[in-house]
């Protein structure tokens, strides 16, 4: 599927179905792609369009050990475990938002993780350039989709696994302006009878790894389009981390 503009992609790779889940956005905001896929699978996709934009749900660094190496007094809540996170965990961990650290040896990492640093590799030598990178047609950068739905929806959301968690991250991507299925819609479909049964319309809601790879997309989107309405925390030496608002809360 080639697409001659450019492309936001968001990629998850926590998906219990393939290795990743990939959403693509085109300039508009349309919804042009949603698919589950091993590594190459994605890579080819990416590999196959003039100028792309991808946001990846995994860290793109190890853990440097640059939060340990900082005084205590500048995080309020470091205790000793902290070291097993990088600089923007904490940042986020800080606010409130809770993240799984990242360690700081690629076999100690989860599956997921390792999948990730491949991806990245492989973008790499395909001539992806880390965000910011304004005269390159191929940019890649980092985020995490709970702390991006956090930072939209100003407080911590529901948990994205249940019916309400779905609708709360699909209904805050649709009234962003990405083009996806009006999740008001669901209601419309349940009727007492349904109720009754049990057969409530749930192929209406998106899943969890279906949401966190649209949100990644459109944290891509408000990069490229919208960049003064973007926050990157952070260290370069172990990964910065894109999130889709300007103003970041104390606490969430």
């Amino acid at each position: 599927m080639l697409f001659t503009d450019t492309v936001f992609v968001g990629i998850d790779p926590t998906s219990s179905q393939k290795s990743f889940t990939y959403a693509v956005l085109d300039r508009g905001m349309n919804l042009v792609a949603l698919a589950d896929g091993e590594l190459d699978e994605v890579v080819a996709f990416l590999a196959g369009q003039s100028s792309a934009v991808a946001a990846v749900n995994a860290p793109s660094g190890l853990n440097r050990g640059l939060v340990r190496d900082k005084k205590k007094e500048m995080f309020k809540t470091l205790k000793s475990r902290a070291s097993g996170f990088r600089m923007a965990e904490i940042e986020l961990r800080e606010r409130g938002i809770a993240v799984a650290g990242t360690p700081s040896t690629v076999g100690t990492c989860p599956a997921w993780v390792q999948s990730g640093f491949t991806l990245y590799r492989r973008l790499e030598k395909m001539g992806f350039k880390k965000y910011p990178a304004e005269k390159s047609p191929y940019q890649v950068m980092e985020t995490q989709p709970h702390a991006c739905f956090c930072v939209m929806v100003g407080g911590i959301p529901q948990s994205k696994p249940s019916v309400e968690g779905k609708l709360q991250r699909q209904l805050l991507l649709y009234e962003c302006g990405v083009g996806i299925k009006d999740p008001m819609d669901f209601f419309e479909e349940i009727t007492r009878h349904k109720m009754i049964k049990g057969a409530w319309p749930l192929e209406m809601l998106y899943s969890p790894e279906q949401l966190d790879a649209m949100v990644a997309a459109y944290t891509a989107w408000v990069a490229v389009n919208k960049a003064e309405n973007i926050s990157i925390i952070g260290h370069p030496k172990e990964g910065k981390i894109v999130l889709p608002e300007k103003n970041l809360k104390e606490k969430y």
